[in-house]
């Protein structure tokens, strides 16, 4: 299902400039004191890119990677989406965007542990229904959410609870999660820091398979230079600033 409607959207858009972050600051009060976290970044996201995002603890990436899914709105500056500055949204419409343009992917996977892997995925497919169609909602979620645990090689793992599997299997189906309503974009912020290296490197192969197979565009935050070196770009950043960007050769 996913994958026919990938094909179907593959090609004439796979290159287009898809999102964009425009002279963007992020200002946080902590008592009378002002924290500015970004300092007026600008950057842009082409349909289909692999594009990693490094620097020290503290340059502002995840603050960044936030902003640019609507997760948090900047103190100055846009982020602009076919041609509209979807951060200047209500909380209502920039939620109903955010769980259709973006697929979200953290460095501790964030189940909750209550529910299967089957459940957690089909969470974001359940965003926003009322009462009344829940229930066939839920079907149909369930439903599709098995055929992306089945993506990311889980399909036999789909009614067990995070306790009861790895940690690499676990971001798989935080992965599964993140794909189920079809992203644009998949948002991932240090998706290999909470792995040994063999689990990583499966993530990040993984993860550079589904963007070519879907047609996805990949934004990844890491301290991780192997990681990064897997970018078709790579964007530096120090003190709130991108300070050098570099194209894989």
């Amino acid at each position: 299902m996913i994958e026919n409607n990938a094909k179907k959207n593959r090609g004439a858009r796979h290159n287009d400039m898809l999102i964009s972050v425009e002279n963007v600051s992020k200002d946080y009060r902590i008592g009378r004191h002002r924290l500015r976290v970004l300092r007026g970044v600008d950057l842009a996201v082409k349909g289909g890119e692999f594009l990693s995002i490094e620097g020290p603890s503290g340059a502002g990436k995840s603050t960044l990677l936030h902003i640019m899914g609507i997760l948090d709105t900047p103190t100055e500056g846009a982020v602009i989406y076919e041609q509209e500055n979807i951060a200047s949204f209500g909380d209502r419409k920039r939620a109903y965007r955010r769980n259709r343009l973006f697929g979200f992917v953290f460095q501790f996977y964030h189940l909750l542990p209550d529910l299967t892997a089957q459940e957690n995925v089909a969470l974001p497919a359940l965003a926003g229904l009322g009462i009344q169609r829940w229930r066939r909602g839920r079907k149909e979620a369930l439903q599709k959410s098995r055929s992306v645990l089945d993506l990311v090689g889980l399909s036999e793992r789909c009614r067990h609870r995070p306790t009861q599997l790895s940690g690499g299997e676990r971001q798989r189906v935080a992965i599964a999660r993140a794909l189920i309503n079809k992203p644009r974009m998949l948002l991932c912020d240090e998706p290999t820091g909470n792995l040994d290296t063999a689990s990583g490197t499966e993530i990040l192969d993984l993860l550079c398979r589904l963007r070519e197979e879907l047609n996805t565009t990949l934004v990844m935050v890491t301290h991780d230079a192997k990681v990064a070196e897997r970018a078709d770009r790579k964007v530096f950043m120090k003190d709130g600033r991108i300070v050098n960007q570099s194209r894989r050769q």
